[in-house]
């Protein structure tokens, strides 16, 4: 099986062309035909010597994979479906809106969490996904020139899986690669310690935190991660840096029906949150089968915001998008591997 460029650094590329008896520039082509000119393979970067191409085809390849499905909202939201090389299923969403182009991706098959609200949690955990399987979501997209930012909130914990993502980060933000500001760039987290404080040190990236509820308990029963990172040592180590500046911090936080929708949660927020230089984002609940919750109505989202905005935290409700394309992530690749368990 060949080896993919595709999510290798520059020091990587480097490598390879040393041990190819290529010129060193040449990592410089080979990092720009991939990352600037998004080449679908070897034969075309022309700026190469056909031999050296020849000799790099011997063991390499692009590595791209184009989705193997997609569902379109009448929103404009489109949701990808990636296969990898192990035959499992990942998901990738495409969100536009207004001058904004927004993908979110996902860095892991399944995932270890198993937060109650999550349909990825339900399908238990897989595999992690490489550089090469993160960056090519973003790759093989129809819309990849057109992004303006991309989203780590798709399917798995991204701290979990973190010397991938932050390789796939560097390849994002570096001039070799993306050359994006990292400003276009949120990692989400249930808030992972140690990959949590590595994050912070290694990339300048933006931060979201899965907060769902301000009392430790009741989180940890929606989210059972909580028992061992706790949102207020979370919330302590966030404490130690300054986000008022270029990086931005926020907390998501989906709201559910009778269950953390009344002012008593959004009393409590101000308080775990004081002093912190952050935003929260209020999200929409899209049902999951076999799951005991439900959204709570837009009026109580508002005044939930509002309560919040009138005592120092800036928040938001996020639009709901894709509800009519299996908009909960982890929907559609669940579908996807229950309809081919059925065939065999």
């Amino acid at each position: 099986m060949k080896v993919p460029l595709l999510g290798k650094t520059l020091s990587e590329l480097q490598t390879i062309v040393h041990d190819l008896d290529m010129p060193r520039f040449t990592a410089k082509q080979i990092a720009s035909w991939l990352y600037e000119k998004k080449v679908g393979s070897i034969d075309d970067m022309t700026n190469l010597s056909v031999k050296n191409r020849e000799r790099l085809k011997e063991d390499y390849e692009v590595g791209a994979n184009a989705p193997v499905h997609e569902m379109r909202s009448v929103d404009g939201t489109v949701k990808y479906l990636f296969r990898t090389p192990e035959g499992d299923y990942i998901e990738s969403v495409y969100i536009p809106d207004e001058d904004r182009a927004t993908l979110c991706v996902s860095s892991q098959v399944g995932c270890k969490m198993n937060c109650k609200f999550c349909m990825t949690g339900k399908q238990g955990y897989t595999n992690s996904l490489t550089a090469t399987q993160i960056l090519n979501q973003i790759y093989s997209v129809p819309e990849r020139d057109t992004l303006t930012n991309v989203v780590f909130m798709g399917m798995g914990e991204p701290f979990d899986n973190l010397d991938a993502v932050l390789r796939a980060l560097e390849i994002l933000t570096a001039d070799y690669g993306y050359a994006w500001s990292p400003k276009r760039i949120t990692v989400s987290t249930v808030g992972l310690r140690k990959g949590l404080e590595r994050f912070l040190e290694e990339s300048d990236c933006h931060l979201a935190v899965s907060l769902h509820s301000p009392f430790p308990a009741q989180r940890q029963e929606l989210m059972p991660a909580e028992k061992a990172f706790s949102i207020t040592e979370i919330i302590e180590i966030l404490r130690r840096y300054d986000f008022s500046k270029q990086r931005r911090l926020s907390f998501e936080y989906i709201v559910f029906k009778g269950v953390n929708d009344s002012l008593i949660y959004a009393k409590e927020l101000i308080k775990l949150l004081r002093g912190l230089d952050c935003r929260i984002n209020l999200i929409r609940f899209h049902a999951i089968p076999n799951v005991d919750l439900e959204g709570t109505d837009m009026d109580s989202m508002i005044a939930f915001r509002d309560y919040l905005t009138r005592h120092g935290i800036f928040a938001t409700i996020r639009a709901s998008r894709g509800e009519d394309i299996f908009a909960a992530c982890g929907m559609l690749s669940t579908a996807k591997q229950q309809a081919e368990k059925k065939k065999e």
